[in-house]
């Protein structure tokens, strides 16, 4: 029996959340008015304001719905491998080459003018919200295999591997296979 794949409705904040993102990625993110966003989705503008808050609270938003796609791509990838150093792995290089043609994270990338300079920081300087969410799904993740560490270095690990994934993931120095094996090889160092 084929599972039926079911269509779930979007959410008004989901809807707006993502025209955001298509605006960013066609137009730039300061193109993107509470305004316009109403326009597209089809509502006041009082009402995007009530469902997402002002515009850096839209562009936190926008963000951390972009780190859920690539969350997904690491639970993929983990679903997929019973040995931890392979999981981690495959879900590096996933998360590589995903960024690799993610035509919102180079629009945020390059949102570096004007009132543009909202997003960037998201991803760098201001990055908690991101940091903790992919932490957090890396320590469940991480969970169910015997890594040998106690919790605060197995936490320390974490953080390692978040965050040279999230520095590849800015400024790529090499492939996503290349960066990947050398993340891997990292991990079992830490993890053996």
């Amino acid at each position: 029996m084929v599972a039926e794949h079911v269509d779930i409705p979007l959410t008004l904040r989901d809807r707006i959340i993502a025209a955001a993102g298509e605006m960013t990625t066609t137009t730039g993110w300061a193109s993107v008015t509470m305004a316009k966003l109403a326009d597209v989705v089809g509502v006041s503008r009082q009402t995007v304001y009530n469902e997402v808050g002002k515009k850096p609270a839209l562009a936190e938003a926008m963000v951390l719905e972009e780190l859920a796609r690539f969350l997904e791509v690491v639970n993929t990838a983990f679903d997929e491998h019973d040995d931890l150093v392979a999981a981690i792995r495959a879900a590096c290089r996933s998360v590589l080459e995903f960024a690799q043609d993610n035509t919102l994270l180079h629009a945020i990338v390059s949102a570096t003018h004007g009132a543009d300079t909202e997003l960037l920081p998201l991803l760098t300087t201001n990055s908690e919200s991101l940091l903790a969410t992919a932490k957090a799904v890396l320590t469940e993740r991480i969970r169910g295999f015997d890594t040998g560490l106690d919790a605060q270095r197995l936490d320390t690990a974490i953080d390692m591997v978040v965050r040279v994934v999230l520095s590849h993931i800015m400024q790529p120095s090499a492939s996503p296979a290349e960066t990947a094996d050398g993340i891997a090889w990292m991990a079992a160092r830490v993890l053996s």
